[in-house]
């Protein structure tokens, strides 16, 4: 989406304020794989509270090119699926948008099929490495030709006989670990992913759920997943909860308005996502967690957060990385109006997300009047408490969503506004973001 169009240049002003109730979309991880996984199946799988955002709309349309009918009534998806191993060959170019998830996900589902399928995106997806999935499902016997530096766009060259694989994933990362599971799916006999840092395991609950025989357990090399290939899926009624990642902007906007009080209904609390909730809670935050519950095998709650005016810097222990890493951006800007520093190791993910994203915030941070220091693997950013962060400054997202969304947080309790130079890549996936922040009392303009 961003690729297209003219930038929106937006403002966010220091807003009176928010309460309310902020119902933040579907979670995008459980809506890209629950699509997936529903065109692996025979039958009809119903899939209610979707995230709607560009990226999971364009994994909705590569898996109709792979064969599986989609459709939407009311409320509800229908994916009517082909089965594993049985994805047809696209007659086009599938193209996956800004979607890091969608894109390798996708390629592992279709490595072991013995059909070519060519993938591309947009400018920021294009310039990121796709050899982290490439390089496991070449084990398995399939191909790709990219371009230089292991790029899209991209073709995979399916395996005609696909052998079982175990793969230890070098870097902790779901993508990765969720596409080799994917593709071992139409192998025979047993794939084994070996994690050495446990990552969000979505995949795991949500095969199991369909009917994958999937076990997960501790060894001294770190976590094992043995999944059964070749299985029968059963198709499922799935209620995706809410996205934990999109929760993180209202829930951290509260803690730094004066006078704010905002729940947030029904969010993902899978303990590898969650691990900025409890970052909050151990700087101070007036964050509770009400009506525990399970849905579809994931942990739920309703969070409250409430204005936090004597939040501290902390030290953010290393190993719950994985379990945030999407939330880094806001969490730099919460740790702004905290007293001190907040240092932040055991990140050098976030230097290939949709962009560099401690450049891309420590950046927006210093032109906003704040000190920020960086490594290639950790950041620290110098907290001035509440009522003393200057703003006042147009921050460049590099088209990357998070980047836009944190800024404009910011500038809701920054002495001036603070700018973004294009707030259009929001709409990958938080499309409800600008509305919803406004019902809650926040003064966000198009500049």
């Amino acid at each position: 989406m961003s690729a297209h169009g003219d930038p929106i240049p937006m403002t966010s002003h220091r807003a009176g304020p928010l309460n309310g109730e902020a119902h933040v979309p579907g979670d995008k991880s459980i809506s890209h794989r629950s699509l997936i996984l529903g065109a692996m199946t025979i039958g009809e799988t119903k899939v209610t509270g979707l995230l709607e955002g560009q990226d999971v709309l364009d994994t909705a349309k590569a898996m109709q090119a792979f064969g599986a009918q989609i459709e939407k009534t009311g409320d509800t998806w229908h994916v009517h699926g082909v089965g594993v191993g049985g994805f047809l060959e696209p007659e086009n170019v599938i193209d996956c948008g800004n979607s890091g998830t969608g894109v390798r996900l996708i390629m592992g589902a279709m490595a072991t099929s013995p059909i070519t399928a060519t993938f591309t995106g947009d400018a920021s997806l294009n310039k990121r490495p796709m050899a982290r999935v490439t390089d496991p499902l070449a084990l398995f016997g399939a191909v790709a030709h990219g371009r230089s530096g292991g790029r899209l766009p991209m073709t995979i060259v399916g395996a005609r006989d696909p052998l079982p694989v175990t793969y230890t994933t070098p870097v902790p990362s779901a993508q990765v670990k969720s596409a080799v599971l994917l593709a071992g799916l139409n192998a025979p006999g047993e794939t084994v992913v070996i994690e050495r840092e446990a990552t969000r395991d979505h995949s795991e609950r949500m095969l199991a759920g369909f009917g994958a025989t999937i076990t997960s357990e501790d060894s001294p090399e770190g976590r094992v997943i043995t999944l059964q290939g070749r299985p029968e899926f059963t198709p499922q009624t799935i209620i995706v909860p809410r996205d934990p990642s999109s929760a993180a902007f209202p829930v951290c906007a509260a803690l730094i308005v004066e006078g704010s009080d905002v729940l947030v209904p029904n969010i993902g609390l899978n303990p590898t996502r969650a691990g900025l909730f409890f970052t909050l809670q151990d700087m101070g935050a007036d964050l509770t967690f009400e009506n525990m519950r399970e849905e579809g095998g994931e942990p739920v709650a309703d969070l409250r957060a409430k204005f936090s005016p004597d939040l501290k810097g902390i030290e953010v222990p290393a190993e719950r990385a994985a379990s945030m890493i999407d939330e880094y951006p806001i969490l730099s800007v919460v740790a702004a109006f905290a007293e001190g520093k907040t240092h932040m190791p055991g990140v050098k993910e976030l230097r290939v997300k949709e962009s560099d994203r401690i450049d891309a915030m420590a950046r927006g941070l210093r032109g906003a009047g704040l000190q920020v220091d960086e490594g290639e693997d950790w950041w620290t950013v110098h907290g001035l408490g509440h009522g003393n962060v200057p703003g006042g400054y147009t921050a460049q997202t590099f088209l990357d969503h998070r980047i836009a969304m944190a800024f404009l947080i910011l500038g809701m309790s920054s002495n001036k506004p603070m700018s973004v130079d294009d707030g259009q890549p929001i709409a990958t996936s938080f499309p409800i973001f600008e509305g919803l922040m406004g019902d809650l009392g926040a003064r966000i303009e198009r500049t």
